[in-house]
């Protein structure tokens, strides 16, 4: 990371800071990640160059200014790009993606944001999957991103909220609590859709080698027009229920995650009734990060995607090696397999299953660059 002072900033600003900027500072940071990618989609074999394989390429500012008595002003812009052809990450009409917000933090009191951030329920399991959460290989994320025939009108968990307002407390015996509201959003990538307002909240434990996250989410009703769909669909409001678990033995960190997505009763005679879309799901995760030598990290998951109601499930199994080059550079390898069952219709983000019953392979290896 690069910190840029008041030795790198122009005379003018200096003189418009004044004696603040001795007490303000600003980070350039960000990551380069690229990877090359064979996929078994069904009976479709692939090559493809894509990024983020490991973690999400962004570039981002970041910055504080002590107000002083322990207050500071702090905020963070975070975009995401694709490294191999240049472009925005999954939507292209907005610059920061990942992050922006701004806000004030307290030692004692903790902080409280206003803008597009990380949700609670993120916090609480991203420490329990081995694969971090990462948008394009993880599991956790194909799951909690795929769209099937039961589902549609289900939502899932995006990770990220817009027009969202969070506390985060302070640290105190282990304990940390994370709360958020957010107002309805709209989007218009990779599909349109309107979001209602959304609750969530989240406490987390780490201590003694142990991690325990415990999360509630309440997504209120939207729309999305889905290509295909004769007209939009009306997304039904949902509750998300989660646990995590992690325990520190020597070198290997034992994880496991559980969510549970719970759909309203879709209005009688609506679209999302007709279609029978609006099914709930749980997804659960067991794994494990190995730290095999100071340089060299191994990484193992299984998963299984379960639709109530119906004979739609799919079980996964996801391995990963990453080593140390330097401290900012790592080079990596993945290799993955899902059995799609019924009209589950699972695979990794970014990538269409090609039809029912489709078994999904993925091998890959790639380098990432954090400045």
């Amino acid at each position: 990371m690069r910190n840029i002072g008041k030795g790198l900033v122009g005379a003018s600003m200096l003189i418009a800071a004044g004696g603040a900027a001795a007490q303000s500072s600003v980070t350039l940071y960000g990551v380069a990640d690229t990877f090359v990618q064979f996929l078994g989609n069904g009976a479709v074999h692939s090559w493809s160059m894509r990024s983020g394989g490991n973690s999400g390429s962004n570039f981002g500012l970041k910055g504080s200014e002590d107000l002083g008595g322990g207050l500071k002003a702090i905020f963070t812009l975070e975009n995401g790009y694709t490294i191999n052809n240049g472009g925005f990450f999954v939507d292209s009409s907005t610059m920061f993606y990942r992050q922006a917000w701004v806000g004030l933090s307290a030692e004692k009191y903790g902080s409280l944001t206003f803008g597009r951030q990380y949700q609670p329920t993120f916090w609480a399991v991203y420490p329990t999957d081995p694969f971090r959460g990462d948008e394009v290989l993880s599991p956790l994320s194909a799951a909690a991103s795929a769209l099937d025939r039961h589902t549609f009108a289900t939502q899932s968990a995006a990770g990220r909220s817009s027009n969202a307002i969070v506390y985060q407390s302070p640290i105190v015996a282990g304990l940390k609590l994370y709360a958020m509201y957010g107002f309805s959003a709209t989007v218009t990538q990779p599909v349109p859709q309107t979001l209602g307002n959304i609750l969530d909240l989240a406490l987390t434990y780490s201590g003694y080698g142990a991690y325990v996250g415990l999360a509630y989410q309440n997504q209120h009703a939207g729309t999305a027009a889905i290509p295909g769909l004769p007209s939009a669909l009306n997304l039904l409001g949902t509750e998300r229920f989660t646990g995590a678990l992690g325990y520190r033995i020597g070198i290997v960190n034992l994880q496991f995650n559980y969510t549970y997505n719970r759909s309203k009763d879709a209005p009688a005679g609506s679209l999302a009734a007709r279609l029978g879309a609006n099914n709930s799901y749980s997804i659960a995760e067991v794994g494990a990060t190995i730290q095999a030598s100071p340089a060299d990290t191994v990484e193992i998951a299984a998963i299984e995607r379960d639709v109530r109601g119906v004979h739609d499930n799919t079980p996964g199994v996801q391995l990963g090696f990453e080593h140390l080059l330097s401290k900012r550079t790592t080079l990596y390898a993945r290799a993955g397999y899902m059995k799609n069952n019924g009209s589950a219709m699972m695979s990794w983000p970014g990538i269409s299953v090609s039809g029912q019953n489709a078994t999904q392979t993925m091998v890959a290896t790639g380098m990432s660059y954090r400045f």
